[in-house]
């Protein structure tokens, strides 16, 4: 079976950062971890944006179909 497959784990890695306790972290350790979240969240917005191009360009090849 593909992980793909299986169902998702209920509580997100998102949600699981959210509830962190930040105390321990140094400045140095936090902008760090800016750093991290901040390339994701492109990482992520760029995967949004591709599938909503792909999903435009299915969108348009199936209404130009004839029924």
């Amino acid at each position: 079976m593909d992980e793909h497959d299986l169902p998702r784990t209920k509580g997100d890695a998102a949600s699981k950062l959210a509830s962190e306790d930040l105390a321990p972290y140094s400045q140095d350790e936090l902008a760090h971890r800016i750093a991290l979240l901040e390339a994701e969240i492109a990482r992520v917005q760029s995967h949004s944006e591709s599938a909503a191009k792909h999903r435009a360009a299915a969108d348009a090849l199936f209404k130009g179909s004839p029924s």
